[in-house]
């Protein structure tokens, strides 16, 4: 598939699809604030987009894994790759859930709240580690398609892909038509994201009507403190990484992967998401076919900063209600939990409240303090996917750069989708 400019894409006066979301996001957010009536008539809009999106990720996430394995016939390259990816994702969310806890310190977001812990409450259990290693593998393939559960799917497709490789000149055949497939699917996602501005204008304007100033006031604090502390990730960590270890603009960058970050600040699934995300990289970063439809599939479901900044803050946000001190142990405590937890919750449904809590039982705060920010949770949501949508790019960007499988001249390119 061509990886050329933007000429299809490019509607409404020669605008390009990024400024067109970004514009959309901003109406949304005017018309959910100013007209709350009509705001909900937009939801089956929202519905649409986002179906349509939902509709992708299954078989996306299939064939572009398996394609991309195939791509990569050196077995060493797929277990270096491997490596690196599940290597960055697991230092960025220990900077990740350690800058939620410096931004909750220098805050203090929840001082003065008094607020009394009454009886215990039972921590939802994570799965084992057994558990999650016999979950891993799906004893009926069509089962796991059916159920989208995209671990299964990816453990699959790494499974075929890697066995593909293996029978050589006689699976050309079989490979053939997963590439064929990919572009298909990729095609698809184009055409899907022509709706974008609209599908997020509706979105936006149905998560803001629904929660109108009078419900943020009163938790304005955290909230800013958890969007703060996002925006320091992704500009210190991301920007960081990939201006130090792949000497690559970060400004580039973020422009590369805006379609993907409001499509993910939209939806709040960075599944959702990935068909986007899947695009940015190939025609904007520039990241090749292979290292791309591995990476991000991964990414989409182990990589945690965004929730892990989200632990972090609301960890101190908790003990600062509460009037609780916490100890230099409790807070290592927290960033070695929320780090692993990120892994070890990997595809487990609700997985952001079975870490948080996680991490308050780990060092002993009340799990009341989650009742406080039920009500803005999605608010909160919206900020943690983005971050994780932009850490799966970012991990990318970064192995394809090492790998030397990411074209400079389009990552460069001012001509962005």
């Amino acid at each position: 598939m061509s990886q050329s400019p933007t000429r299809s894409r490019r509607f409404l006066g020669g605008m390009p699809l990024w400024q067109q979301i970004l514009i959309g996001l901003a109406l949304g957010v005017l018309v959910g604030l100013l007209f709350k009536d009509v705001a909900p008539l937009l939801a089956p809009l929202g519905a649409l987009f986002l179906n349509a999106i939902k509709m992708l990720i299954v078989p996306l996430v299939f064939v572009s894994l398996v394609a991309g394995i195939t791509c990569m016939q050196d077995t060493a390259k797929l277990g270096r790759i491997s490596a690196k990816t599940i290597a960055i994702y697991l230092v960025t969310t220990a900077f990740a859930v350690s800058i939620g806890l410096l931004f909750g310190a220098l805050f203090t977001p929840g001082e003065g709240m008094n607020m009394v812990a009454s009886a215990t409450t039972e921590a939802k259990q994570a799965p084992s580690l057994m558990q999650i290693l016999v979950g891993l593998v799906p004893a009926n393939p069509v089962a796991a398609f059916a159920e989208g559960n995209i671990l299964q799917i990816i453990v699959f497709a790494i499974a075929l892909g890697v066995s593909m490789n293996l029978v050589g000149e006689k699976a050309a055949p079989a490979v053939k038509l997963f590439n064929s497939l990919a572009e298909v699917f990729y095609k698809l996602t184009d055409l899907v994201m022509r709706f974008a501005p609209i599908g997020v204008f509706a979105l936006i304007a149905g998560v803001v009507s629904a929660h109108g100033i009078e419900v943020l006031l009163p938790l304005a604090g955290v909230i800013g403190v958890i969007y703060l502390a996002s925006i320091a990730h992704l500009l210190l960590v991301y920007g960081g990484l990939l201006g130090l270890f792949a000497r690559l603009s970060p400004l580039r960058f973020f422009q590369s992967i805006a379609p993907a970050l409001a499509v993910a600040f939209s939806t709040s699934s960075s599944s959702g998401t990935l068909p986007v995300s899947i695009e940015c990289a190939r025609k904007n970063l520039g990241v090749s076919e292979g290292v791309a439809g591995f990476v991000l599939p991964v990414g989409a479901t182990i990589n945690m900063d965004g929730t892990a900044i989200y632990q972090g803050v609301l960890a101190l946000f908790i003990a600062q209600a509460f009037g609780i001190d916490l100890s230099a142990g409790q807070y290592l405590m927290i960033i070695l939990t929320a780090t692993l937890a990120s892994i070890g919750t990997a595809g487990v449904p609700g997985a952001g409240l079975i870490m948080l809590g996680l991490v308050l039982t780990s060092v002993g705060l009340p799990l009341e303090g989650v009742a406080l920010i039920a009500g803005i949770d999605r608010i909160l949501d919206m900020a943690r996917t983005t971050v994780n949508v932009a850490g799966d790019l970012m991990t990318t960007t970064l192995v394809g750069s090492s790998e030397n499988e990411l074209d400079r001249d389009i990552y460069n390119s001012s001509n962005k989708e």
